[in-house]
């Protein structure tokens, strides 16, 4: 059981590193987020197309832009980790319930 905790960490680090050690083709490109590459490509296929909307705010600089979402995702998984952990302490706190009485 040690050895496959040992293991996972192990596979977790090296997915985790793997990506940053990897050449990449876009090398020296400018990172663009699935909402600027959609926009480009509808202003290439209807240059008169108008926007519904703008952002209420911009990030000042890209890096603001990442560590948002880093944050959002981050308490996103947070979120969904303690909704996991309460609902299995629940569980269990049932079953011990239920052995304690047909016990």
């Amino acid at each position: 059981m040690r050895w496959r905790n040992l293991l996972l960490v192990l596979l977790v680090a090296a997915f985790t590193i793997a990506p940053l050690l990897l050449p990449s083709s876009g090398r020296g490109e400018r990172f663009r987020g699935a909402d600027e590459q959609a926009e480009a490509l509808i202003t290439q296929i209807r240059p008169d197309y108008i926007p519904w909307f703008r952002p209420v705010w911009e990030p000042p600089s890209d890096e603001v832009e990442s560590l948002l979402f880093a944050v959002q995702a981050a308490l996103g998984a947070g979120l969904i980790g303690y909704c996991l952990g309460f609902a299995r302490g629940r569980s269990r706190a049932q079953e011990e319930a239920r052995r304690r009485v047909s016990g």
